[in-house]
C-alpha cells in the first residue's frame, strides 16, 4: 500500500510500505478515507528526527472503513465507519478508568519513560505506524476507535480523532468561568476549534491572537476578537484594555514549541538536528529546550487567579520557568496530551444533531490527494496558500 514516510529533516515521500494485518487479537485493520495533518506533525517534520527512523508512517488523525478484526475485537466488524483516536489505549486499566487514556498502562512506552503509545509519533510514543495511509492497523480496536454513521461525509466526523477533543480539553482545563474572559494564543486549527468551542460553551469575551491573516480572517468569522501580533508591541497591554486592566480569566495556549519570537531556542532545536542521532536523541530528552514566547506571553496576559491551559506540545526539559510570577499571580496550569475518548460523549451530539455548531464541515482549507503530502507538509510548515487546516484523501 502507499503511506507517507519520513525520511529525513523536512523530508517526507510516499511510498510503498506493507500492508497491515492483524497481528493481536485486539488489533483490527481499517481502510483510511481521510487523515488530517496536525500541527504536532511539523515537530517530527523539524525538529524530532532523532527519535524517526527513515521509512516511519505519519499521522495520527484517521479515520475509515473497517476492513478486519481480531477475535478480541467484539464491539466492530468489517464494514463499520470509524474515527480512530490518536491515542492508542486499552480502555481498562487504571488510568483508561479515570478518563486518562492518554497515560494508558497497557501501552505506555516505559523504555523511553512516556505516557501511552500514539499513532505515528515516533520511538518515544511506541513507533506505531501512522494513519497518513491507504491502511492502517490499530491495536486496542477493542476500545479505541470511534463508530460513527453512514451519510454524512468524514469532515462531519473525522476531526473526533485529535482536533474536536484537544481543543474540548484545553477550554474544559482552562476552566473559564460562565461569561468569563479567554486569550486564546495562536489559532491554528486547535487554536480555531478551542476559540469556537469556549464560545459554544458561555464565555463571554474570547480574544484570538495569532499573525498570520487567513487565521485571524477564520477567526472573526465566528465571533472571536482577534489581535494581529504584528501591531501590538505590547500584547499584554492591549488585552488589558479589553478587560478592565486585568486580563483575561483564562488563557489556552496553542502554540507550543513552534512559537514565534524566540530566536535563541530556536537556533538551539535545529543546531541539535544537525547533530548525530544518538547525541540529538540524548540532548532532546535530558537538555531540551522551547521557544517559551507563547507560554511566557499566557503567564504575563492571564489575570491574577486565573487559569493557563496548555494544549500546543513542548519538550523541553531545561526551559527556564517565571515561578516568581506563577506564583505572586496564583495562576493555576493545566496541561497534557488529549484524552479523547474522555470527551467524545459531550462532542458528538455536536455533530449529529441539527446544524454544524462548530463549523466543522468547512474547517479544512485544503483537501488533497496522498500523493501530494510533501507539498502539503511544506505549505503547512510555512504557512502558505491560507493553509489552516489540511485533509488527506489516500
Amino acid at each position: 500500500m502507499k503511506a507517507l514516510t519520513w525520511q529525513g529533516k523536512r523530508n517526507v515521500e510516499v511510498t510503498e510500505v506493507a500492508d497491515p494485518r492483524i497481528e493481536e487479537p485486539t488489533d483490527a485493520v481499517i481502510r483510511v478515507t481521510s487523515s488530517g495533518l496536525c500541527g504536532s506533525d511539523l515537530h517530527l517534520y523539524e525538529v524530532l528526527g532523532a527519535f524517526i527512523d527513515p521509512g516511519d508512517v505519519l499521522g495520527h488523525e484517521p479515520m475509515g472503513v473497517v476492513e478486519d478484526v481480531g477475535p478480541a475485537v467484539e464491539n466492530l466488524r468489517p464494514g463499520d465507519r470509524v474515527v480512530v483516536p490518536f491515542n492508542v489505549a486499552c480502555g481498562r486499566c487504571f488510568y483508561c478508568t479515570r478518563n486518562l487514556h492518554s497515560q494508558c498502562e497497557t501501552t505506555q512506552v516505559r523504555e523511553h519513560g512516556k505516557g501511552g503509545a500514539l499513532f505515528g509519533y515516533t520511538k518515544l510514543y511506541g513507533q506505531v505506524p501512522g494513519g497518513q495511509a491507504e491502511r492502517l492497523r490499530v491495536p486496542q480496536a477493542q476500545f479505541g476507535p470511534i463508530p460513527v454513521p453512514e451519510g454524512p461525509p468524514d469532515e462531519r466526523f473525522l476531526y473526533l480523532s485529535d482536533v474536536l477533543p484537544t481543543s474540548w480539553q484545553a477550554v474544559e482545563y482552562a476552566a473559564i468561568p460562565e461569561g468569563g474572559s479567554v486569550t486564546v494564543l495562536g489559532l491554528g486549527p486547535i487554536g480555531q476549534m478551542s476559540a469556537r468551542i469556549a464560545k459554544h460553551r458561555g464565555a463571554g469575551t474570547v480574544i484570538g491572537v495569532d499573525l498570520v491573516d487567513e487565521r485571524l480572517a477564520m477567526a472573526a468569522r465566528y465571533g472571536v476578537d482577534t489581535l494581529d501580533l504584528r501591531r501590538h508591541k505590547y500584547l499584554a497591554d492591549a488585552i488589558r484594555a479589553r478587560t478592565d486592566g486585568r486580563g483575561t480569566d483564562s488563557v489556552i495556549d496553542a502554540v507550543g514549541m513552534e512559537a514565534h519570537g524566540a530566536p535563541v531556542a530556536g537556533l538551539a532545536q535545529q543546531l541539535v538536528t544537525l547533530m548525530p542521532n544518538p547525541i540529538s536523541a540524548k540532548l532532546t530528552e535530558k537538555a531540551a529546550v522551547d521557544r517559551l514566547s507563547a507560554l511566557h506571553t499566557a503567564i504575563d496576559v492571564v489575570r491574577r487567579g486565573g487559569t493557563i491551559s496548555l494544549s500546543g506540545v513542548y519538550g523541553g526539559m531545561v526551559d527556564p520557568m517565571p515561578m516568581l510570577t506563577l506564583f505572586d499571580k496564583q495562576v493555576q496550569l493545566r496541561m497534557g496530551q488529549a484524552n479523547v475518548r474522555a470527551w467524545v460523549d459531550d462532542i458528538m451530539p455536536l455533530l449529529t444533531g441539527e446544524g454544524d455548531p462548530l463549523g466543522v464541515e468547512d474547517f479544512a482549507t485544503h483537501q488533497l490527494p496522498l500523493s501530494e503530502a510533501p507539498h502539503a507538509y511544506e505549505m503547512f510548515q510555512k504557512k502558505r496558500d491560507g493553509a489552516i487546516k489540511v485533509i488527506f484523501k489516500p
